[in-house]
């Protein structure tokens, strides 16, 4: 992918501690009601990512894949145009299906014999809207992160309510993020979705723990140290369509990490819910105050 390791000429800001303008707010559900599942602030900044691929030899094959995805905030990005957070390996599964790979030496697959394309849905299961992405601005590997631009104007400041929001219409408000790790035991709010993304959309926010952090090389590691954080454990694990949504800390209303799967802790821990922390986005884009202007994007 010619975008990885790419470091976006414009900065994230960095927001610890949101405003109530900007911090994700969940509503005080009923300990019978099903947790999550009334709308919140940041359901407007949510998005089903989605990467399909169709044979137009008259085979009839197709594959689709789809993750979560979330707006974020990113002054000096293009002028209408959304800057999204999603998983990486969902487009690898995509670009590395015999479908696609017509560049490689086998009689079964012709140039000209597919179409491809990825998009950015939002809006109700009813009626959905399909924005189609433009660009992969950037990704990080190790991370397991993607960086997409779609066409579709965020709305720079939460100035519509939940259930506006939601509307097809209305724009993708952007989530704050933040690049401090928070300590294990804090409680945090994770989106799990989508599954079926079309007709039908299932989808909540769950409450949940961070567990823990893992280095590179799967040891425990502690933030507020020189440990790398690169996995992220939580609870409950998510479901399936969950990868590349935000876990949101349920105290500061800001995205502390990234949804990537469920991963095995081990036989006596069992499977727990697994991503990034929120500050290998950063990595991404560029430092806050740095001119890259002369730099080649």
């Amino acid at each position: 992918m010619q975008r990885a390791g790419h470091v976006l000429p414009f900065p994230l800001p960095y927001e610890s501690r949101p405003g109530p303008a900007r911090r994700a707010q969940f509503p005080n559900i009923d300990a019978t009601a099903a947790a999550g599942a009334a709308l919140c602030s940041a359901d407007g900044a949510l998005a089903t990512v989605v990467h399909i691929v169709q044979d137009t030899s008259g085979a009839g094959h197709h594959r689709v894949a789809y993750s979560s995805g979330f707006a974020v905030s990113a002054p000096g990005a293009p002028a209408r145009e959304a800057v999204v957070v999603t998983c990486a390996h969902t487009l690898e599964e995509i670009r590395h299906d015999p479908l696609l790979r017509a560049g490689l030496p086998s009689p079964a697959v012709h140039p000209g014999d597919h179409v491809s394309g990825s998009f950015v849905i939002t809006g109700p299961p009813t009626a959905p809207v399909f924005h189609p992405v433009r660009a992969v601005l950037s990704a990080l590997h190790r991370g397991d992160l993607l960086v997409l631009a779609a066409s579709l104007p965020p709305t720079p400041t939460p100035t519509l309510s939940p259930r506006q929001n939601w509307r097809p219409e209305a724009s993708l408000r952007t989530l704050p993020v933040n690049p401090y790790p928070v300590q294990p035991g804090t409680p945090i709010r994770a989106h799990f979705g989508w599954t079926p993304w079309v007709g039908g959309t299932w989808r909540k926010w769950v409450r949940g723990t961070v567990v823990g952090y893992k280095d590179f090389a799967g040891r425990d590691a502690k933030p507020g140290t020189y440990d790398s954080l690169a996995h992220l454990h939580f609870d409950p694990p998510p479901t399936q369509g969950s990868s590349g949504g935000p876990i949101v800390d349920e105290e500061s209303g800001a995205v502390v990490g990234v949804v990537l799967g469920t991963q095995l802790v081990s036989h006596l821990q069992g499977v727990r819910g697994w991503g990034v922390p929120a500050e290998m986005i950063f990595e991404m884009f560029s430092l806050p105050g740095l001119d890259l202007k002369g730099r080649e994007r």
